[in-house]
C-alpha cells in the first residue's frame, strides 16, 4: 500500500483531483463570471475535455459499427442458409438426373434384351490410390450377385464383379490389367478382346489388342462385347477408339479405347444378374 501512495501514477491522479477541486471552488466563488483564475483552470482542463470528446466519439463509432456488423452477419447467415438450401436442391436434381440417365440407357438395352435383370447398387468405395479404379458396391451374394457378373452404367460396361461377399462386392474395372473380355468393332466386325493396360490406365483408357496390322478400325469406332463369355452378353458398349498404335513387342496393332463413362465419377451402377449364355440363346 505504501508503494501505491509513493507511485508517480498516484501522484498524478492526486494533482488532477486537486486541480478539479480548485476549479470547482473558483466557479462557486465567481458564479458564472470569468476571472483570471477560471481562465487558467479552463486552459488546464481544455485538453482533458478534448480527449473525453474524442473517446466518446470513438465509442459511438464502435457501437455503430458493431450494430452494422451485426446486421451484415444476420444477412450473411440468411444468405448462407438460402445457399445451403439451393445446394441441397441441386444435389437432389443431379442425383435424379444421374438416375434418369442410368435407367434410360439401361432401358434401351433391356428392350433389346427383355430377359436382362438389373440390380441397382451404390459405389461405396473407390480407392483414389488405385490407378485402375477398382471399386466396391453396396450389395453382394445375399442380393443375388455372383462373381463374373457384368457391371454397367446405362448401356456401357464399366467392369465385372471380381469377388462377391454377402453384403458387398468388389468390381474390377475395364481399365484394370486383370480385366479381359472378348470384343468386336461394330463397324468392321473385327474380333479380338479388350483388356486393361498399366500405361493407358493413367489416362483412363483401355486396350483393344491383338489386331492385324492392316486393321480397318479407325478413330471413333465403337467397341462392344462379343458375348463369347458365358457371363457376358453381346453388344454391351465398352467405348470408342481414340487412336491406333503398333505393338513394340510384336507385329500386331492395338486400339486405344476410351470407356463410355468416367469410372472415377461413378456413384451408382447396375449389376447384370441371372445372365447365362443359355438365357441369351432363348
Amino acid at each position: 500500500m505504501k508503494n501505491l501512495f509513493n507511485s508517480s501514477r498516484f501522484k498524478l491522479i492526486a494533482v488532477i483531483i486537486a486541480l478539479m477541486l480548485t476549479g470547482m471552488f473558483f466557479a462557486a466563488v465567481n458564479g458564472h463570471g470569468e476571472t483570471a483564475q477560471s481562465s487558467v483552470i479552463g486552459t488546464i482542463f481544455t485538453p482533458a475535455h478534448l480527449v473525453a470528446d474524442k473517446l466518446s466519439d470513438g465509442i459511438d463509432k464502435i457501437v455503430g459499427n458493431a450494430k452494422g456488423n451485426a446486421q451484415y452477419e444476420q444477412k450473411i447467415d440468411e444468405l448462407q442458409k438460402e445457399l445451403g438450401n439451393l445446394q441441397d436442391k441441386l444435389a437432389d436434381y443431379n442425383n435424379l438426373k444421374s438416375q434418369n440417365e442410368l435407367y434410360k440407357e439401361a432401358l434401351e438395352l433391356k428392350e433389346e434384351n427383355p430377359d436382362f435383370k438389373y440390380l441397382e447398387v451404390s459405389v461405396t468405395g473407390l480407392d483414389s490410390a488405385n490407378p485402375y479404379c477398382s471399386f466396391t458396391v453396396s450389395k453382394g451374394s445375399i442380393s443375388g450377385i455372383k462373381d463374373g457378373d457384368a457391371v454397367l452404367y446405362g448401356k456401357y460396361l464399366v467392369g465385372i464383379v471380381k469377388k462377391t461377399y454377402p453384403t458387398y462386392s468388389v468390381v474390377c474395372s475395364i481399365i484394370d490389367p486383370d480385366f479381359s473380355v472378348s470384343a468386336y468393332d461394330i463397324n468392321t466386325k473385327e474380333l479380338s478382346y479388350v483388356t486393361g493396360d498399366a500405361e493407358l490406365a493413367k489416362n483412363g483408357y483401355c486396350k483393344f489388342e491383338n489386331l492385324d496390322s492392316s486393321t480397318k478400325i479407325s478413330y471413333g469406332s465403337i467397341i462392344a462385347t462379343a458375348g463369347i463369355s458365358s457371363t457376358m452378353p453381346r453388344n454391351i458398349i465398352i467405348g470408342t477408339v481414340r487412336d491406333i498404335e503398333d505393338e513394340t513387342t510384336n507385329i500386331s496393332t492395338y486400339a486405344v479405347v476410351e470407356p463410355g463413362t468416367d469410372i472415377k465419377k461413378l456413384d451408382k451402377c447396375l449389376v447384370l444378374t441371372g445372365f447365362t449364355a443359355e438365357s441369351e440363346a432363348e
